[in-house]
């Protein structure tokens, strides 16, 4: 006997995605449907391929509802896999806990929630399998659920159902943690993991996988993202196969502006194709990208004074490239200049003297205190729409403040310098 059934995590219906609007030309309502698109594509893959199940491992929601039109696209959708005799098995994870959605839908009747208060088994006696699995009751789950959960169940295909952070993952806050020999203590033959938005396959005997959000939401959560869609034969796994089902992909595109580049026409080329080998392989979805610049570099100072110019072109060589379906989220100057800082301070010129002075400052912690107590003040004093531009910028946080030093010494070099050759 054959079967098939999907596992998908982390769906995060209608994210929010606060702050979008700060970016400029940013695709907002693009950006703000793809999870909603994205399960759409997930209900399609299930019927085409004939699932005989969806496993959801946690994480169907963001959060609390904004208002009943969150739940009523997952009961549309739902109500789709239940005219096709599919039926779904979920989770709740920390973002969707019980204790998160205060506004409750009745689902329809193929779609089964396991229970937050103990582990619990369903037996699809049909497929001669058991799905174990527990919700979480609250947002932060930091015992190990993987040891209370029950026994395999003899002769059927047993599959466990968890979201965790496992044995941690950099990015994910550390719910329900556990090993590898947690979960192949319990003589399972697949665990349905959620929690960690990238793919990744910890084990292949038996399975134990994570099979990413379907969606990537912001720059941090790059490339391809999908459901899992596992065929099974006399109970056992016969394939694991990832389904794309992302419809808007986020890249980080790296481009060394060394040694090769010598004016910010080489270095646009460069990104030139850079842009049309991601966006060939994006396969005609829309693409968010973002750019950093980096390695010792004769136009360092040149991309400081001259980056709206350099953001501006980028941005028409992504129309040009795409008619559209690329938007440029940031550009990131990381590049350096061929002269060093201490040969400058070295040579004991006015330029010395300027760069040795904010050395000291960054060394004193009274000064910078007193840096801070006013750019706080000067902060508050702004109008709304000025503040909303700041993006994020923490002027309480000494550190920060700190590395922006850098940006202030690079700025003066080249300002200073440009006169000297004069």
């Amino acid at each position: 006997m054959g079967f098939s059934f999907i596992h998908a995590a982390d769906i995060h219906l209608d994210s929010p995605l606060r702050g979008l609007e700060q970016y400029d030309g940013a695709p907002a309502e693009k950006i703000r449907n793809a999870t909603r698109e994205a399960f759409v594509n997930l209900v399609d893959a299930a019927v085409s391929r004939k699932a005989a199940f969806v496993l959801l491992a946690g994480d169907l929601y963001d959060g609390d509802w904004k208002d009943y039109n969150t739940g009523l696209f997952f009961v549309s959708q739902m109500t789709i896999l239940q005219q096709k005799n599919i039926p779904v098995f979920l989770i709740r994870g920390n973002h969707d806990a019980a204790s998160q959605i205060s506004k409750q839908l009745k689902l329809p009747s193929n779609v089964y929630e396991l229970s937050s208060k103990k582990p619990e088994t369903v037996l699809l006696e049909n497929l001669n399998t058991a799905i174990h699995g527990q919700s979480y009751s609250t947002r932060a789950v930091t015992d190990n659920m993987a040891l209370q959960y029950p026994p395999p169940i003899e002769t059927y295909f047993n599959i466990g159902l968890l979201h965790t952070s496992a044995s941690g993952r950099e990015g994910h806050e550390r719910y329900a943690p556990c090993s590898l020999r947690d979960l192949t203590a319990c003589g399972y033959d697949y665990w349905a993991l959620g929690h960690v938005h990238q793919r990744e396959q910890l084990l292949e005997k038996p399975y134990i996988l994570f099979p990413g959000n379907i969606q990537g939401r912001h720059i941090k959560e790059t490339g391809s993202k999908g459901c899992s869609y596992v065929t099974v034969s006399d109970g056992e796994i016969e394939s694991v196969e990832h389904i794309e089902l992302d419809v808007l992909r986020w890249e980080m595109c790296e481009v060394d502006a060394g040694s090769e580049v010598g004016d910010i026409h080489a270095l646009l080329e460069k990104a030139r194709m850079v842009l049309e080998s991601v966006f060939e392989k994006a396969d005609g979805r829309f693409l968010a990208v973002r750019f950093k610049f980096t390695g010792v570099s004769v136009i360092h100072h040149q991309l400081l004074t001259e980056t709206e110019h350099v953001i501006n072109n980028l941005r028409a060589l992504a129309l040009e490239v795409s008619q559209g379906d690329i938007w440029i989220e940031k550009v990131k100057i990381e590049t350096s200049g061929l002269t060093s800082l201490e040969e400058l301070r070295s040579e004991h010129t006015p330029l010395a003297g300027i760069l040795d002075y904010l050395r000291e400052i960054q060394e004193d912690d009274t000064v910078i205190s007193e840096l801070l107590d006013e750019f706080t003040e000067l902060q508050n004093t702004l109008p709304h729409e000025l503040r909303q531009m700041e993006r994020g910028v923490d002027y309480t946080n000494p550190f920060l403040l700190k590395q922006r030093f850098k940006e202030v010494e690079d700025v003066i070099i080249t300002y200073l310098t440009k006169e000297e050759s004069r």
